[in-house]
């Protein structure tokens, strides 16, 4: 398991955002900031679009934007 930090994908709001059927898997990395190594999710960043860009949980950019803190 990848420890996964603010900043990083696994954490951002576009990680996986265009996969409705992930979003279990991606609420699970949110709450306990652990990734699986092999986890490679789609960027749902606008910026990125053209390039269909996929992407590992701890990977980053300058379009991290937090994703929204769920209350247990």
């Amino acid at each position: 398991m990848l420890q996964v930090e603010e900043g990083q994908c696994g954490l951002c709001t576009h990680f996986g955002e265009n996969e409705p059927d992930e979003e279990p898997k991606l609420i699970q990395i949110r709450t306990d900031h652990t990734a699986p190594e092999s986890l490679i999710e789609k960027c749902g960043l606008p910026e990125h679009a053209a390039l269909d860009l996929r992407v590992t949980a701890v990977s980053g950019c300058s379009g991290y934007t937090p994703a929204e803190t769920l209350n247990a």
